[in-house]
């Protein structure tokens, strides 16, 4: 039997416990700003994306590296499907590091330690050099300078050290011609060092260039001595060395520019220009600009109260959102962003039925030039319309810098996949109705609203009152090729019609009475058991993604909650567990909370991007296991799930209105901040 001391100290000991153990658990909650990855496997590492809406760095396990360089918009052919790609750019932030002559590998290095931090869009790297140093790197693609990155070296001296560190310059292999240049432009305080590389893309039609400087901040002591040197064609670097004495903190900068002919007539020397630019605004400037830059975008926020894990993931799927688009470029997100290569970088109904929506609701100032990538390719639309014997325009299932058919040749969807013209068009009109700006409906909204109209009238058989059948389509749902009458296909094509008349009427114009009887006549196919038929052929097979469910969100064709209820407890359970795309399940769970049932809406919610998720910060797969990320068309979905589900967020005629939220039932408190040009805010508690 225990003594008396010992019990008291025994019962003292577990009070203490259990005093402090719901301390412990708080700690230990996923930070809802901060993803860290503290144990760094390369075997099972995929990169996190920092980007700027125009450039994206993609992390890597290795110290002092960086997997690639994303630049948005820029495409050319180089031997992947016969269709143009996006390419990778200079990789600009790639360094040489030693110390006392030991280069810095994930061998030399412990305690190596990476986190992203969402709120002001940095990516920090830090490790231990046995007993001598520590260093941290962190890197930012400046929000408010879309062509330019910077890099933040800090080397803290625990021994008298000697650091020797280069800015490399490396060209990926599919460019070719690369030229490498080297220039110091002394002014009276500084030395300008730049670093600067230039180069054809794989046909020879683009030129890619990049360039690079130091940023000392040495105030009292003069600056080190650079050196620069050619390693091979591809590759040169600029380097210097610096004494550190122990316990002494040393500092340092790099700053660049990637650029290219397509954002600029003469990239070369923009390049550098941008970079003497950045340079001289100092790190401090820099940074302080580039925060206040994201603190403007995240006075549009998503704040979940009692869910710590799905907070972070929220925030994450919106960080993504934000770094894959920005204002002023007209260049319209991939699925997978600036993340890599993924789908050749091209443009899908993805950017406008499932990420657009996000950006319209939290920042439609972004949502508009989305748009503005589809107004500025509405003429190679009608070409491709007249090319297929139609009328109006015909939006490209893949498209790319130009606006053409990208879609590889194997592929059925480019010839057969037209749900993505009235994709493009229910943008255009949401757009609209959340700004209410009739002159940008008149100039832009207009144009692309009625001749995708044009397109549908042209593009349905009429085959009797009730049966202006659109036969031989490739449905939302993929698996279904070749098949008449799909579901969404055909709903999407009555929602175009009518939206163009709508349009027409906002605006004082006569609509074409042809739209509207072309949309009363366009059918919508039940099975005998009251089941809303995914086409004309569906016998109840698998399904790759939704389909017949948009038709309750974001169609409307279907409102009746009945029907909702009965094709969503039909088409739920034909989604294989695996291979299917991340944004079916959100669908499902924005229409359950929809109907009320926070428990279902909240398993799908879960369900669309858990199983998806890959280590170490958790981003998105397009698929369960799936190891392409970064998947913004799901981010995209689950995000729509929160705020129009959840949020009960809806996009009318008149604008964004709040019908009936609903949280599920660990969610204490769901805010939506800075909703609509208004900055809204909408609160969902219990």
């Amino acid at each position: 039997m225990l003594n008396n001391r010992i019990q008291k100290n025994f019962k003292f000991t577990w009070l203490f416990i259990l005093g402090i153990l719901p301390f412990l658990q708080l700690s230990a909650q996923p930070d809802p700003w901060i993803i860290n990855a503290d144990k760094i496997d390369p075997s099972d590492y995929y990169g996190v994306t920092v980007a700027n809406g125009m450039i994206g760095i993609v992390s890597s396990p290795e110290p002092f590296k960086v997997k690639n360089v994303i630049l948005a918009g820029t495409y050319d052919l180089y031997g992947r499907g016969r269709v143009s790609n996006f390419l990778n750019s200079f990789n600009l932030l790639n360094m040489k590091f030693d110390i006392n002559g030991v280069a810095m590998d994930a061998k030399s290095v412990s305690n190596f330690r990476q986190e992203l931090n969402m709120l002001n869009a940095s990516f920090t790297s830090s490790f231990d050099y046995q007993d001598q140093a520590s260093v941290t790197y962190t890197y930012y693609s400046l929000r408010q300078l879309p062509y330019c990155v910077m890099m933040e070296i800090t080397v803290i001296a625990k021994k008298d050290i000697t650091i020797n560190t280069a800015s490399v310059m490396e060209a990926p292999d599919a460019l070719r011609e690369v030229q490498n240049y080297y220039n110091e432009i002394d002014r009276p305080h500084t030395t300008i060092h730049l670093l600067t590389s230039t180069a054809k893309s794989p046909t020879g039609k683009l030129q890619l260039c990049a360039s690079t400087s130091f940023l000392f901040s040495e105030a009292h002591q003069a600056e080190p001595r650079v050196i620069h040197e050619m390693w091979d064609n591809n590759m040169h670097l600029m380097k210097f060395s610096r004494n550190i004495k122990a316990g002494e903190t040393y500092s340092y900068c790099i700053v660049g520019t990637s650029i290219s002919s397509v954002q600029h007539e003469d990239p070369l020397n923009e390049a550098e220009r941008l970079t003497i630019f950045a340079k001289l605004q100092g790190r401090d400037r820099l940074v302080s600009f580039h925060e206040k830059a994201w603190a403007g975008l995240w006075k549009s926020d998503i704040q979940i109260e009692g869910d710590a894990q799905s907070q972070q993931d929220i925030h994450s799927m919106l960080y993504h959102l934000y770094s894959f688009a920005r204002e002023g470029n007209s260049v319209s997100p991939s699925p997978m962003g600036l993340s890599g290569l993924g789908y050749n970088g091209h443009v899908f109904w993805d950017s406008d039925l499932w990420m657009f929506p996000a950006y319209l609701v939290l920042h439609p100032s972004i949502a508009r030039f989305l748009i503005e990538y589809r107004f500025e390719r509405l003429e190679a639309a009608k070409r491709n319309a007249y090319s297929h014997g139609y009328q109006g325009a015909m939006y490209p299932w893949e498209s790319a810098g130009t606006g053409v058919e990208e879609t590889p040749v194997w592929a059925l969807s480019g010839p057969f996949e037209h749900h993505v013209t009235a994709c493009v068009a229910l943008a255009a009109w949401n757009y609209y109705c959340v700004t209410q700006d009739k002159d940008w409906l008149k100039e832009k909204g207009w144009p692309i609203l009625s001749a995708t109209a044009d397109f549908w009238a042209s593009r349905v058989e009429r085959n009797g009152p009730g049966h202006f059948d659109i036969k031989n389509v490739v449905a939302a749902d993929e698996w279904a090729e070749n098949v008449d009458n799909d579901a969404f296909t055909n709903a999407a094509a009555k929602n175009n019609l009518q939206n163009a008349a709508r349009a027409a009427k906002v605006l004082g114009y006569a609509p074409n009475p042809d739209w509207e009887q072309v949309a009363q006549n366009i059918p919508i196919l039940k099975s005998a058991d009251g089941i809303t038929n995914e086409h004309g052929l569906y016998h109840g097979e698998g399904i790759k993604q939704a389909d017949v469910n948009l038709l309750a969100y974001p169609l409307r064709e279907i409102t009746d909650p009945d029907q909702i209820r009965k094709d969503l407890e039909y088409y739920s359970k034909r989604v294989p567990d695996a291979g299917t795309p991340a944004m079916t399940q959100a669908i499902f769970a924005l229409l359950y909370a929809r109907l009320g049932e926070a428990d279902k809406a909240y398993h799908w919610f879960k369900e669309a991007y858990e199983p998806n998720l890959n280590h170490p910060f958790r981003v998105i797969a397009e698929t369960k296991g799936g190891t392409n990320p970064y998947f913004a068309t799901g981010a995209g979905g689950v995000l729509q799930s929160v705020l129009m589900g959840f949020g009960g967020l809806d996009i009318t005629a008149d604008g964004i209105v709040q019908a009936k939220p609903l949280i599920p039932a660990n969610w204490k408190k769901l805010t939506i901040s800075g909703v609509g040009p208004e900055g809204k805010t909408f609160v969902v508690t219990k």
